[in-house]
Parts: C-alpha cells; sequence; structure tokens
C-alpha cells in the first residue's frame, strides 16, 4: 500500500505584475462669461507722486494738492504713504588712523502717493499752475 502524505498540495496561482492606475480625465470647467467693457467706461487715473526731505513740507504740499483738486470736485485717492527711503553714509573722522572713530549721516526721502480718477482738463490746467515749495519733487503719470 502506498503511503500519502498528511499535507495537502495547493495549486499555486499565477499573478500579473499590478499597472500604475491611470488617473480619470479632469471634467471640463466651465467660467462665468465676463461682460464685455466698453470704451465710454475706461477709468482713466492721475497717479501724483511726491517726494521730500522732511515730512512737514511734504504734508503741508500734498494738502494744497488735494484742496486744489477738491476745489474742482475731482474724485481722490489718498495721500498714501509710503516707506520712507533711508540712505545711510558712514565717514571716518580721522584721515589717517582711529578706524574705530567714524561719523555715521543718513538722509531720509518720504513719499506720498495721490490717485486722481477721471481728471477733468480743468483739474490738470490747476495742478501744473501749482506753486510748490522748494525741496518737493513731483512725478505725474497718466494711466
Amino acid at each position: 500500500m502506498p503511503v500519502q502524505s498528511k499535507t495537502k498540495k495547493t495549486p499555486v496561482k499565477a499573478v500579473a505584475p499590478k499597472t500604475p492606475r491611470v488617473p480619470k480625465p479632469a471634467k471640463a470647467v466651465k467660467l462665468p462669461k465676463v461682460p464685455k467693457v466698453k470704451a465710454e467706461e475706461t477709468i482713466s487715473k492721475l497717479r501724483i507722486r511726491v517726494r521730500a526731505y522732511e515730512n512737514k513740507i511734504l504734508d503741508a504740499s500734498v494738502k494744497q494738492i488735494i484742496d486744489t483738486a477738491l476745489r474742482y470736485d475731482a474724485k481722490i485717492i489718498g495721500p498714501i504713504p509710503l516707506p520712507t527711503e533711508i540712505k545711510k553714509y558712514t565717514v571716518n573722522r580721522s584721515s589717517f588712523i582711529y578706524k574705530n572713530a567714524r561719523e555715521q549721516f543718513e538722509m531720509r526721502i518720504h513719499k506720498r502717493v495721490i490717485d486722481i480718477l477721471n481728471p477733468s482738463p480743468k483739474v490738470i490746467e490747476a495742478l501744473t499752475n501749482l506753486s510748490l515749495p522748494s525741496g518737493v519733487d513731483i512725478d505725474v503719470k497718466m494711466a
């Protein structure tokens, strides 16, 4: 009589290698319709940048610009204070030795921005005829 072993042999299944998952394509998103802007609705802007070394003179000249613009019923945004630009200079006190003896000087440049929306020709003419104190630098841009 043949001897049978007590362990059962189970058949081995062949396993296929896993394929990487491919993501499903994204659905198309519908964007809302943007209304067309007419040429009449464009907003022109007069941007005035004012710079000075002294903040008191700067504030006085900005107030003068705003008063002039308000006199002609212009819509104003500002004045917006910009960061103060600080230039520092270090100088030796002695010309030859004593490197540790130094002096430091600094120049502060204060800045403001004023926007005038839809300026009329009268406003522009009044601003060009405005006389401001010396030491105040003005940059005017049309945007």
